[in-house]
């Protein structure tokens, strides 16, 4: 336990009859950018609060550095929170409210000072010192709110969905300062989110929660291309998920047939038996939509369907397309890396074909 920097041992919480976490335990290394991404009421910001020092778990011990800071009270445990609503006072300017702490814990003047004129220009926010909050755009109050917790250099600093208030532009703009940031203070952050893609931009980790339990905890590329369940593919994304039985093995593949649509092959990752039922996942960017059939592939043969085209949605980057296939309606997504007025266009009824490769398929679960 003592090599761990941050360490949830077995922890749970319950408000009345609701078990909010359920004997999680995981940890986390110093410096990590490390997030926990779930839909509303998974249990995620109890756990940060837990962290923070504002729930206290009914079982389980949390530890800091190998000191177990359960029982500890909030200001005696050297983790800060940046809160969704900035937290700010109001009356005070800028520079007043990232010296606040610092104050409190009676550090000198010039100390004050140069901890927080240092701050302020790491945030480039040096010219706006002595404005008030009022005074500020979201995203200069949200830059605040982090400088503020982050002056006199916590141990963990806590981030509980800190970008829900800001518009998507503004958004995808602090996500950049937030990884920033991260690189030149080298804290560790707890980042909560319900948001898939801050996760994924973000994270060093990720742990995936739903209803109070860990269901994955990898890196981002691993959670999106291997996912452990069925929840975790389709929280992460979007996927077609095709649900059936292994008839054949050959070799590392295997050939799925689905209730309703025709055999698919697939690489055969968990080494299963004819015979086992499974689950196979296809993310829409790892599906072809061409109006030709697929030219002839070397070695394993590619998955193949003639199909006629339901839906389409232009996006800018890619068009979205849903597909009618046998029984089932595909979502397929095609990147724009050519100029798209000079290609012959895919339109609503288009008699059409849906490829995709065997390894691009991801199986991911088996239930008998």
């Amino acid at each position: 336990m003592s090599n761990e920097f941050l360490v949830f041992d077995h922890v749970t919480k319950r408000f009345g009859a609701l078990t909010a976490v359920n004997d999680v335990s995981f940890s986390v290394n110093k410096g990590e950018f490390f997030s926990l991404l779930g839909p509303s009421g998974c249990g995620k910001t109890t756990l940060l609060r837990m962290l923070g020092g504002f729930e206290k778990p009914d079982s389980g011990r949390i530890f800091l550095e190998g000191k177990d800071i359960t029982d500890l009270a909030p200001n005696e445990r050297r983790v800060h929170t940046v809160f969704q609503n900035y937290a700010l006072f109001p009356t005070m300017t800028i520079w007043d409210n990232i010296a606040f702490s610092l104050r409190l814990a009676k550090l000198p003047k010039k100390e004050i000072e140069e901890k927080v004129d240092a701050i302020l220009d790491m945030i480039q926010m040096s010219e706006h010192a002595w404005k008030y909050p009022n005074q500020l755009s979201g995203g200069q109050k949200q830059r605040v709110a982090i400088a503020r917790a982050l002056v006199d250099r916590p141990k963990v600093l806590l981030l509980d969905e800190p970008l829900a208030a800001l518009d998507l532009k503004l958004r995808q703009h602090m996500l950049l300062e937030l990884d920033t940031i991260h690189d030149q203070v080298g804290i560790t952050f707890m980042y909560v989110t319900h948001d898939q893609g801050e996760a994924m931009s973000l994270s060093d980790r990720i742990a995936v929660i739903n209803r109070g339990t860990i269901e994955q905890l990898d890196g981002p590329a691993k959670i999106y291309e291997a996912p452990s369940s069925r929840f975790v593919a389709s929280f992460i994304g979007d996927t077609n998920f095709f649900s059936g039985e292994i008839v054949a093995t050959e070799g590392d593949y295997c050939t799925i047939r689905p209730v309703g649509f025709p055999d698919i092959r697939a690489y055969n990752d968990k080494q299963l038996k004819v015979g086992q039922k499974v689950d196979l996942s296809v993310r829409p960017e790892k599906i072809r939509v061409t109006l030709a059939p697929p030219p002839p592939e070397k070695g394993a043969s590619i998955n193949v369907y003639p199909s006629t085209v339901q839906d389409i949605v232009y996006q800018g980057v890619y068009t979205k397309y849903w597909i009618k296939s046998s029984d089932f309606r595909i979502a397929a997504l095609k990147p724009h890396s050519r100029f798209l007025l000079d290609q012959e266009p895919i339109t609503w009824n288009d008699e059409v074909f849906v490829w995709w490769h065997p390894d691009d398929g991801y199986m991911v679960e088996a239930k008998q």
